[in-house]
C-alpha cells in the first residue's frame, strides 16, 4: 500500500470495506470496527473522538493486520450506562479484553490515543498476557503524569480543563459542535458531530470524574508493575493539556524495549496531525 495516499484513500476504505460489530460487556454493548487480516491490532480513541479518528492508521495497516477500532463506552454507538462507577478503569479495560475475546483471539496489539492511552497502559499493567506490543499515542505513563501534577505549576495549570470537566454538570457546558471544534477538515467535522450527537457529554465526562487524578495532588510512590512487552510512544509536543515533562523516567516503567518519537509541529492528536509518520512508523515497528 502507498502511505502516501492513505489520507486521501481512507475514508473511500474504511465506507467500503469496514464490518461493524458489537460486543456485549456485561450488557453494555461495545460497537467496533474491522478492517484486514492478519495479527490482530485494537486501536481505542480518546476525548473528544470515536472509532473513526484511525481512519488513516487502519487504512495503512489492513493490508497486513486485522485492525479493530473501538467505540469507547459513552460514545458513538456504544452502550451508554449511567454513573460514575460506570467508567471506572476497570470497567473500560474489561470493554477492551471483551472485544478481543469477541474477535477470538487470546492476545493483541492495542493502541491507544489519550483516554484510550490510558486503557492501554493499564491493560498492559493488570492484564500483561494480553498484550503483543503497546502503542500509545500523547499519553505519557500514569506515574509521569501524577508526578508533573504535584510538581509542576505549567502541569497542573494546563489541566484545569480536566478540574473543569470533573464539576457537577460540567457537561451541560458542551455541546457536539464544541467538541468537534479541533477537527479542521468541514467534511470530516460532519461525521464528528454526528457521532458526538449520538454520544452522551455526561458519560464522556464520567472518565475524568472516575480516573483523573484531585487535587490535592499527591505523588504515589508505592512500586509499579512494569510493562513487559515492547512500547512505542508518539508524542505531538504542540500538545497544550500533557506536556512533554510527563514523558521523562517512562523508562523506569517498562521492563522491555521502549522507542520514543517525538514530533515538534503535531499536537494532542498526534495521529491527525502527523498521520503519515505515525502510520509509517507503526507498520515498520510492528514488521521489524
Amino acid at each position: 500500500m502507498l502511505i502516501g495516499l492513505v489520507t486521501a484513500s481512507a475514508h473511500d476504505l474504511i465506507l467500503s470495506k469496514a464490518q461493524h460489530y458489537f460486543a456485549d460487556n456485561e450488557g453494555v454493548k461495545i460497537h467496533y470496527v474491522v478492517v484486514g487480516d492478519g495479527p490482530l491490532v485494537v486501536m481505542i480513541h480518546g476525548f473528544p473522538d470515536f472509532w473513526y479518528s484511525w481512519r488513516n492508521q487502519m487504512a495503512g495497516l489492513s493490508d497486513k493486520f486485522r485492525v479493530a477500532a473501538v467505540d469507547l463506552r459513552g460514545y458513538n454507538l456504544s452502550g451508554k450506562p449511567q454513573g460514575v462507577e460506570n467508567y471506572t478503569m476497570s470497567r473500560l479495560v474489561s470493554d477492551i479484553l471483551t472485544v478481543i475475546q469477541h474477535l477470538g483471539e487470546e492476545r493483541a496489539i492495542v493502541v491507544g490515543h489519550d483516554w484510550g492511552g490510558a486503557i492501554a497502559w493499564a491493560i498492559a499493567m493488570t492484564q500483561p498476557n494480553i498484550l503483543e506490543k503497546l502503542i500509545i499515542c500523547n499519553l505519557p505513563h500514569l506515574k509521569g503524569l501524577q508526578r508533573e501534577l504535584t510538581r509542576n505549576p505549567e502541569q497542573q495549570k494546563h489541566s484545569q480543563y480536566a478540574r473543569d470537566f470533573q464539576q457537577p454538570n460540567a457537561h451541560l457546558k458542551l455541546t457536539a459542535e464544541i467538541l468537534a471544534e479541533w477537527v479542521t477538515n468541514p467534511d470530516t467535522k460532519k461525521l464528528y458531530i454526528e457521532a458526538f450527537e449520538k454520544s452522551d457529554l455526561e458519560a464522556m465526562l464520567n472518565y475524568y470524574k472516575a480516573n483523573y487524578p484531585k487535587p490535592p495532588y499527591v505523588e504515589n510512590d508505592s512500586p509499579v508493575v512494569k510493562v513487559k512487552c515492547p512500547v512505542l510512544m508518539f508524542h505531538g509536543l504542540e500538545d497544550s493539556a500533557l506536556l512533554p515533562g510527563a514523558l521523562n523516567d517512562t523508562w523506569k516503567w517498562i521492563d522491555n524495549e521502549l522507542t520514543l518519537m517525538t514530533i515538534p509541529d503535531a499536537g494532542h492528536f498526534v495521529q491527525h496531525d502527523a498521520s503519515e509518520r505515525v502510520t509509517q512508523v507503526i507498520r515498520r515497528w510492528l514488521l521489524e
